[in-house]
C-alpha cells in the first residue's frame, strides 16, 4: 500500500477528513476528485497523459502549439495571466511566450510545494515577468496578489479541460466568478473535451493497461494512509463510461463485496456493487459551451480546435454591459 512521503498539514488534514466523511454519509456516495492529485496520484496522472488512449493532453499541447500566437494576440498586452490549476505549467510556458509585454503570471493550485517549485523555475526562465504563485483551491474566495506594475486587464488561463468535473451549474457558477476577477477588459482562455464517437471517449478513461483504475483507486490509499481508515482497496474496482443523456464520463469505484469502510470511529457500510462516485468529465460543443458562459456574463470571441475536432481552446470575453472589477486592488473574487 502507497504511503506519502510527507503527511499534508493539519488544516489540509481536517478538510480531506471532513470532505471524505460527508461524502461516504452521502447516497449515493461520492468522493472529491480534487483529492486524486497526491504524489502517488500526480505521478500516475503524468502515466496517463502518455497513453494512446488518452488523447486530451496531446491534443491540447498541439493546438497551443500551432496557435498561440493567435492566442496571445488575442489576450493583449499589458495582461496578468491567472491560470487555475496551474500543475506543472508546462502548457502554460507556450502561452508566456507568445504573451505580448505581461505584467504578471499568478498560478494558482492547491499542492503549496510542488506549485512554489514551479514558479521558481518559472522566475529563472521568465525573468521579465512576475511570477506570483498563489496556493489555493480556486472553487473558494482567494486573494490575488498586487503586482509591481499595474495590469492593463487580467486574463484567466484555465487549460486541461478541467471544467469538465464541474456539473452546468456549478460550472456556470465559477464561469461567473472568473467574469467578476477579471471585471471589463477581461477575459478566459480554457480548455473543452468535445463530444465524440462514445468508444474514443470511454478508452481514453478506462485503459488497456489500467493506469486510470490505479490513478482512481489510489484515492482509497489515500484514505487508509493520510486518515488512518481501515479500507480493502483490493475489494473494489474502476468504473468509467459515458452517460449520453447527461453528455459526460462518469467515474466510480466499486465494491465487489459487502464490507464496511471505517474511520475514526465512524462506519460506512457497502452492498456488494455498490458504487462511490468519484468523477464526472462532461463534454461539450463549441455551440453549448458559449451559451453555458454566456449566461455568466461571457461572450465568445475565437475557438481553436484540431482537425480531428476532438478538442477546443475557447477565448471568452467579459460582456460590456458587467459591472467593471479592478484587476488588483481588493483582492477578492
Amino acid at each position: 500500500m502507497f504511503k506519502t512521503a510527507r503527511p499534508p498539514a493539519s488544516s489540509q488534514r481536517r478538510a480531506f477528513k471532513h470532505d471524505v466523511i460527508e461524502g461516504l454519509s452521502d447516497f449515493p456516495k461520492r468522493l472529491p476528485c480534487k483529492y486524486f492529485y497526491d504524489k502517488r496520484g500526480s505521478a500516475l496522472f503524468d502515466q496517463i497523459c502518455e497513453l494512446d488512449e488518452y488523447y486530451l493532453t496531446r491534443t491540447e499541447q498541439a493546438i497551443m502549439d500551432r496557435y498561440a500566437a493567435e492566442m496571445g494576440a488575442q489576450i493583449g498586452a499589458g495582461a496578468m495571466l491567472v491560470e487555475y490549476g496551474s500543475g506543472s505549467s508546462v502548457k502554460t510556458r507556450i502561452l508566456l511566450d507568445h504573451l505580448i509585454d505581461p505584467v504578471a503570471y499568478v498560478p494558482v493550485d492547491i499542492s503549496h510545494r510542488h506549485l512554489h517549485q514551479v514558479a521558481d523555475q518559472l522566475r529563472d526562465d521568465y525573468p521579465q515577468i512576475e511570477i506570483l504563485p498563489v496556493t489555493a483551491d480556486f472553487t473558494r474566495p482567494f486573494s490575488l496578489p498586487r503586482s509591481r506594475v499595474a495590469p492593463t486587464h487580467s486574463a484567466v488561463y484555465f487549460p486541461g479541460s478541467t471544467i469538465g468535473n464541474f456539473e452546468p451549474l456549478h460550472a456556470e457558477i465559477l464561469l461567473q466568478s472568473i467574469t467578476d476577477l477579471c471585471g471589463c477588459g477581461g477575459g478566459l482562455l480554457i480548455g473543452i473535451d468535445l463530444v465524440k464517437d462514445v468508444h474514443v471517449l470511454e478508452r481514453a478513461y478506462d485503459d488497456a493497461a489500467g493506469v486510470t483504475a490505479a490513478f482512481n483507486l489510489n484515492l482509497l490509499h489515500r484514505i487508509a494512509n493520510e486518515l488512518d481508515a481501515e479500507i480493502d482497496v483490493d475489494a473494489f474496482e474502476h468504473v468509467a463510461f459515458f452517460n449520453q443523456d447527461a453528455s459526460r464520463i462518469e467515474i466510480y469505484i466499486r465494491s465487489m463485496t459487502e464490507q464496511v469502510i471505517r474511520i475514526d470511529g465512524e462506519t460506512f457500510p457497502l452492498r456488494r456493487g455498490e458504487m462511490i462516485h468519484t468523477e464526472y468529465s462532461h463534454k461539450y460543443t463549441v455551440d453549448g459551451f458559449a451559451q453555458l458562459a454566456a449566461r455568466a456574463g461571457l461572450e465568445l470571441h475565437r475557438s481553436w480546435i484540431d482537425d480531428d475536432r476532438l478538442f477546443a481552446v475557447l477565448h471568452l470575453v467579459v460582456a460590456e454591459d458587467e459591472t467593471f472589477v479592478a484587476p488588483q486592488g481588493s483582492g477578492k473574487r
